[in-house]
């Protein structure tokens, strides 16, 4: 089933990244959309495709970072939407620009190279964006921890699970430990290593039940 996204509100446009495009006919900045995805995947999909083309032609900015797999074939088909909205996240220098866009280098106190050092990045995405696109193989924990930033900081995400070539949304902790039941043993495992994934759901479920309290 196809699950459209569902855009939170524009930025203010003071606050925009600056390859974010032009302001629109009210005079505020488009939503952005972090699209991102597992390293494994270097096709993407015929419905991601016309997803991807759905946000251009609402000319919603397009923010995305410099990896291979998805990132890159992303990147590639953007080539061909020259009107695309679209700002290139980076630590140090962009390994991958295909369209010469703007780009927004985000300092990392970690070693250069290292898995850490790219996480400032994906962070960062997840803070300007407001709402995500992830292509997911059902295994990679960097966009399982792309969806987990967005939810923390309370931004839906569609998720297609390229496995199955399904939609999903994120919008709360119990869709994505719905998600997570759907990995392989080695692979849940993995997670929990690497994300705490249980443990992370688990505060943001509380943090939301406080949160209820005072409504």
């Amino acid at each position: 089933m196809t699950v459209p996204p569902v855009p939170g509100p524009a930025p203010d446009a003071a606050t925009a990244p600056a390859g974010d495009g032009a302001l629109d006919e009210s005079g505020a900045a488009p939503p952005r959309v972090f699209i991102a995805g597992s390293l494994s995947i270097r096709k993407l999909d015929a419905q991601v495709r016309s997803r991807i083309e759905n946000i251009v032609s609402q000319r919603m900015a397009i923010v995305i970072g410099d990896a291979d797999g998805v990132d890159a074939a992303v990147q590639r088909m953007l080539l061909a939407l020259p009107q695309a909205r679209v700002t290139v996240y980076c630590s140090g220098s962009p390994r991958h620009n295909l369209g010469d866009w703007p780009v927004e280098a985000v300092e990392s106190p970690h070693a250069v190279g290292s898995r850490a050092y790219f996480t400032a990045k994906d962070r960062r995405l997840a803070e300007v964006a407001d709402f995500g696109l992830m292509v997911w193989d059902g295994r990679s924990t960097g966009t399982l921890n792309n969806i987990l930033e967005l939810l923390a900081r309370g931004k839906k995400t569609v998720v297609f699970l390229h496995a199955r070539r399904d939609f999903r949304i994120v919008a709360r902790p119990d869709q994505l430990r719905e998600l997570a039941d759907l990995m392989s043993d080695a692979a849940r495992r993995k997670a929990e290593e690497k994300l705490r994934l249980t443990e992370r759901l688990h505060e943001m479920r509380q943090a939301q039940a406080q949160a209820r309290m005072f409504e």
